[in-house]
């Protein structure tokens, strides 16, 4: 279950209440200390069956014992690090009493520098993990990351992977005239999707996850017939396509991150359409929640009517902003902070969290130590709930996460209450 504290709330308290150890409270919620905020969200997890290791053991051991998959012992238990070794006297969740059977896939996008640790502590939550990210010259040779220690990992794990390729540059930005090489020239397109599958074949991908962004009206029907002809060569190998997407709400809708979009077509092309609903409120905007649940939501019901839902997998936020006040357009450039972060600057100034209820999202002010004013919106277990209750409620395939490189566990160990990971 999920709780908002309140006056008074202590971590000893809220153990002694729902009879959870306090180190499990910490662990699922990445709490740093033995504070809390006013306001924050924590997961409780409720036990149906559990046990405490007596003995120095092991996460395989324990669950040959006791009958339960492995990868679902390790989910049970964040405490646990994704690591196989159980020190003696840890409290061990066997089931809850929410878990939920209702099956969805469930992705992650990584950068190649990702720490050990965190990647351990997330991986299993995963159907899908993406490195970010290939890209690609106006010749259609691959820029190709250092992908080799998640793929490692993945494979470790039982976790399929997807080569995620898109038009960001090694500049950082993303170059919307690239594709138009690609485009435009057969033998250029046939040498990058050649290069494509040649790198997932060597790779052993389990398909690929496409993210061209920023495409004008121009390049649209030659984005259609790229996809398409990717498509093709992929599911000739038994491998699948995923078309990242940003937001739209109607199909007359213009601007610069949609007029090279069409949601029906690349739907018709795709194994699976990830919409990135998010970025609403964003580093060089207004302080907004980040994935509202109101926008999201006008945002599905107009791609239901042109892609089964079946086929779309919703994109999960998993940060948040840290604006300073007063927001002045063209100037204000917010820092980008993880949940955890967020509650610890919170706690440090004596912030109380709110709760936008239109929006789902949590957000707080504070006054820093120089006397300058800020507004933080983020991501907690409430808004992570909201996002996977919209996944159970449109039957969706499931949802991509942006990203794995920010601490929030609470995020995770609320997928794994609502949803069977598939």
């Amino acid at each position: 279950m999920i709780i908002t504290t309140k006056q008074g709330d202590t971590l000893s308290l809220l153990s002694e209440q729902y009879g959870i150890p306090v180190k499990k409270i910490i662990a699922d919620n990445g709490i740093t200390d033995n504070a809390l905020a006013l306001g924050q969200s924590l997961y409780i997890g409720i036990p149906s069956e559990s046990l405490t290791v007596l003995t120095n053991d092991t996460a395989d051991n324990v669950s040959s014992e006791n009958g339960i998959n492995e990868k679902q012992l390790l989910r049970n238990n964040y405490i646990l690090g994704g690591k196989n070794d159980i020190p003696i006297g840890t409290f061990i969740v066997l089931d809850y009493k929410e878990q939920s059977d209702t099956e969805k896939i469930i992705g992650g996008y990584a950068y190649d520098f990702i720490g050990t640790q965190r990647l351990l502590s997330v991986i299993n939550y995963l159907s899908y993990i993406m490195p970010f990210t290939y890209g690609f010259t106006n010749d259609g040779e691959l820029i190709s990351p250092d992908d080799t220690f998640i793929l490692s990992t993945a494979k470790k794990t039982n976790v399929k992977a997807l080569m995620h390729i898109s038009t960001l540059t090694e500049e950082g930005y993303f170059d919307s005239n690239l594709p138009s090489f690609i485009f435009e020239d057969e033998e250029v397109k046939n040498r990058l999707i050649n290069n494509i599958i040649e790198k997932v074949l060597n790779k052993d991908y389990d398909g690929v996850d496409i993210d061209f962004e920023y495409l004008t009206s121009v390049q649209k029907d030659g984005y259609i017939e790229f996809t398409k002809q990717l498509s093709d060569a992929l599911h000739a190998l038994g491998k699948i396509l995923v078309i990242a997407v940003p937001p739209m709400t109607s199909k007359e809708q213009r601007g610069v991150l949609v007029d090279g979009i069409d949601y029906e077509s690349l739907g018709e092309n795709a194994d699976y359409i990830l919409i990135m609903a998010y970025e609403y409120g964003y580093r060089f905007g207004p302080p907004l929640a980040i994935s509202p649940i109101n926008q999201v939501t006008r945002v599905l019901d107009y791609a239901l009517t042109v892609i089964p839902n079946e086929k779309i997998l919703l994109g999960i936020s998993n940060y948040g902003y840290d604006w300073t006040l007063p927001y002045v357009r063209g100037v204000s450039d917010a820092p980008s902070i993880s949940t955890v972060e967020a509650v610890e600057l919170a706690k440090k100034y004596g912030s109380e969290i709110q709760f936008d209820d239109v929006a789902k999202a949590p957000f707080f002010f504070y006054t820093d130590d120089f006397g300058q004013s800020h507004e933080v919106w983020f991501e907690d277990a409430r808004s992570f709930g909201a996002k996977m209750d919209l996944i159970k409620e449109y039957n969706l395939a499931g949802g991509f996460i942006w990203d794995l490189m920010r601490d929030n566990p609470q995020g995770f160990v609320t997928i794994n209450s609502l949803v069977k990971i598939d």
